[in-house]
C-alpha cells in the first residue's frame, strides 16, 4: 500500500508526541492538476476512522486513507525533505504520470498533432511562435507555447480564441486545451513597436 521513509515516520511521530489525545494520520489525494497532484496529510483523532477507510500501520502510528485515495496511493512512498525554505512531506507516487513524461500516443493525439502542425503552427509562426503537443489525457489536450508565444502577454488570448477554438472545431470530442508553458521563461515574445 503506502510506505513511509524513516525520516517521514520520525517527523510524523514528532508531531504526534505534541498531541494530548491519541491521533492517526489521514492521507488524502486532492483533486488537482495532473501536473502537480496534491496530497493532504493531517493528524486526526484516532476515532476518526471511517468504515470505508484503508488502515495501514506504518510503525508507531496508523494511517487512514479514504476509499478513493487508496487506489491512487498504491505503492506510493512518503518522505520528509529539507530545503532552504524549510521541510515538508514529499509523496513519490508511481501511479501518477507527470504531464509530458511520455510522448502522446493514440488516435486522438495524432489528430490533435495534425491540427497543430497543419493549421495552428503556420498561423503563430508569423509572430515567431510555435505550439507543441505535450500530452492528451482522456479528452483534455496539453500544449506548450514556444518562441514568440512564450511569455507573450497575449498568450492566453491566443490559447482560448485561437488554439483551443480551432482544435475543438476540428475535433469536437476535445473537452479542454490547457497551456502548460512556463511563461516566465519567455525570452523573445512577439512585439511590434507602434509607428
Amino acid at each position: 500500500m503506502i510506505t513511509f521513509t524513516d525520516k517521514a515516520r520520525e517527523r510524523v511521530l514528532a508531531f504526534i508526541e505534541q498531541e494530548e489525545s491519541p491521533v492517526a494520520l489521514r492521507v488524502t489525494v486532492q483533486a488537482a492538476s495532473p501536473l502537480a497532484p496534491q496530497y493532504e496529510l493531517s493528524l486526526v483523532d484516532a476515532l476518526d476512522e471511517q468504515p470505508e477507510d484503508t488502515v495501514v500501520d506504518v510503525g508507531g502510528f496508523k494511517v487512514y486513507i479514504d476509499e478513493e485515495s487508496a487506489a491512487k496511493l498504491e505503492g506510493a512512498t512518503v518522505d520528509w525533505v529539507e530545503t532552504v525554505h524549510g521541510g515538508g512531506f514529499n509523496v513519490e507516487n508511481p501511479n501518477i504520470k507527470p504531464i509530458g513524461s511520455e510522448p502522446p500516443t493514440g488516435e486522438l493525439a495524432q489528430r490533435v498533432a495534425q491540427v497543430i502542425e497543419a493549421r495552428i503552427n503556420p498561423a503563430v509562426a508569423a509572430h515567431g511562435g510555435r505550439v507543441a503537443l505535450v500530452d492528451v489525457r482522456d479528452d483534455v489536450v496539453f500544449v506548450e507555447l514556444a518562441g514568440g508565444c512564450q511569455g507573450c502577454g497575449m498568450a492566453r488570448v491566443t490559447l482560448k480564441q485561437g488554439i483551443e477554438r480551432l482544435i475543438k472545431e476540428m475535433i469536437p470530442e476535445v473537452a479542454d486545451v490547457i497551456d502548460v508553458t512556463d511563461h516566465s521563461m519567455g525570452r523573445d515574445p512577439y512585439y511590434q513597436a507602434s509607428q
